[in-house]
């Protein structure tokens, strides 16, 4: 079996005296779509930042691509790209798309400003919003600046091929969006996943059943710090574990505690 793209081991976090995550051990491979689901508070999002090496965990391990990564990103480069998509598209207000998208490069490559501007025509086409560079990100819709994230995402500089990322982290990327919206993001989602330029791999945290259904292959429940469950998308439908069913049914009535 292909070597793990990201591997965590007996990793645990606390934040003061709560420990969100607690020895969890995790593999994320090669053209896998995984869905990290669990109520709020469970440790979901942390997880997402430890794997893109923005958050260093108490304790564990974690390894690129069977790299043990030691420190945060900052410190030394993962051997494979690793992308962030926030939840709130994380767009500077004052910068056009253009700038948004092509921020990168535009601060940190030598590639002249008319080749960086190709690039991000080109992630914006992808994405669905040709014609939008020298919008402002106001002028945008919600559903439109999840885009213009996701075409960041997928930057990459064609001078160092190993910074294309391989593996892309959605935190909530359908959040705040209409059913309609919600759906073109799903699909796009996907599309990425198998586009030339786009990634293989990618993990995503969600709420939403729908972005579930259509956007994972494997799903895993965390919660009070554990992994409690972990299947296909389609035994969602025929497991007894009662943290799954309580989830999706939303009865306030179950194991999973509800803050009151």
């Amino acid at each position: 079996m292909d070597e793990p793209l990201i591997e965590l081991k007996g990793v645990s976090k606390k934040f003061g005296d709560k420990k969100v995550l607690d020895m969890v051990d995790l593999q994320i491979r090669r053209g896998e779509a995984l869905a990290i689901i669990g109520p709020s508070g469970t440790g979901k999002s942390t997880i997402l930042r430890i794997m893109a090496g923005l958050l260093a965990p108490d304790e564990g391990e974690i390894y690129i691509q069977g790299q043990q990564r030691l420190g945060l990103i900052e410190d030394a480069e993962d051997p494979i790209g690793i992308g962030m998509v926030f939840q709130q598209a994380a767009l500077f207000d004052s910068l056009t798309v253009d700038e948004n998208v092509g921020f990168s490069l535009y601060q940190h490559s030598h590639l002249p400003r008319r080749k960086v501007r190709e690039l991000v025509e080109e992630r914006l086409k992808m994405v669905g919003l040709s014609g939008m560079a020298d919008r402002y990100p106001a002028e945008l819709s919600g559903g439109m600046r999840k885009r213009a994230s996701f075409a960041r995402a997928i930057m990459a500089n064609p001078e160092n091929p190993r910074d294309r990322p391989e593996v892309l982290l959605y935190d909530e990327p359908t959040a705040g969006l209409d059913p309609i919206a919600s759906t073109i993001i799903e699909d796009l989602v996907r599309q990425i996943q198998c586009t030339e330029g786009g990634c293989g791999s990618y993990v995503m945290v969600t709420h939403q059943e729908s972005t579930i259904r259509r956007t994972a292959d494997r799903v895993i429940m965390l919660y009070q710090g554990k992994v409690q469950w972990e299947g296909k998308v389609h035994e969602l439908d025929t497991t007894d574990n009662p943290l799954i069913r309580q989830f999706f049914s939303g009865n306030i009535e179950g194991p999973i505690q509800v803050a009151g």
